[in-house]
């Protein structure tokens, strides 16, 4: 994952559990215009499967997802 990536909002989930990481960032997309892009961090090991299928249902675009040695990172366009 590209570390220079631009983001509009960022949202620190660190040491949240399933299902706080996904309603935090429902929450936080919420707030936004349709096109900007949440960067989202987690540690749960639940997101990998989480997000990604929180993004589909909701209408969401998963831009990309990597691993930092803090844990995840999601690019997600709001739909």
């Amino acid at each position: 994952m590209a570390q220079d990536t631009k983001f509009d909002m960022e949202l620190d989930a660190l040491g949240l559990l399933c299902p706080l990481p996904v309603l935090k960032a429902r929450k936080r997309l919420s707030e936004m215009e349709s096109g900007a892009i949440l960067r989202v961090l987690a540690d749960d090991p639940a997101a990998i499967i989480d997000v990604p299928h929180f993004c589909a249902e909701a209408g969401h675009e998963l831009v990309t997802q990597g691993e930092t040695p803090e844990g995840q990172v999601y690019l997600i366009r709001k739909g």
